[in-house]
């Protein structure tokens, strides 16, 4: 029986991929991991960083203080040490929000485009 795509989940990413998908440097990243003790991502044989699903959610409340709210980097810390750390799932339920969205965007897109043929 073949596998399909989503069958399939990955569980690890990538520093690369993980700055892509929030749009920064992977510099900017790594200078993360040295600023906010909640981020400490596995390495691998070679000292690659290796980002579960956890790890991407504090990046996603790292960059939701940082950049969106405007924290400076001491503030962001202060926020997570003062035990705000339930932010991370509000941030990630906000983004599943969007990602909800931008689907059901896209099929009422399929809809209307189908509807003039």
């Amino acid at each position: 029986m073949p596998y399909k795509e989503r069958d399939i989940e990955k569980k690890y990413f990538s520093i690369g991929e993980v700055a892509s998908q929030f749009g920064v440097a992977p510099s900017l990243i790594r200078y993360w991991e040295s600023e906010f003790d909640i981020l400490r991502p596995r390495k691998d044989k070679k000292g690659n960083r290796r980002y579960t699903k956890e790890d991407i959610k504090k990046l996603q409340y790292i960059y939701h203080l940082v950049k969106e709210k405007g924290y400076t980097l001491q503030g962001a810390q202060e926020v997570i040490k003062a035990g705000k750390e339930e932010g991370f799932d509000k941030v990630a339920a906000v983004q599943s929000l969007y990602e909800l969205k931008d689907f059901l965007i896209k099929i009422r897109d399929g809809f209307d485009q189908n509807e003039g043929k």
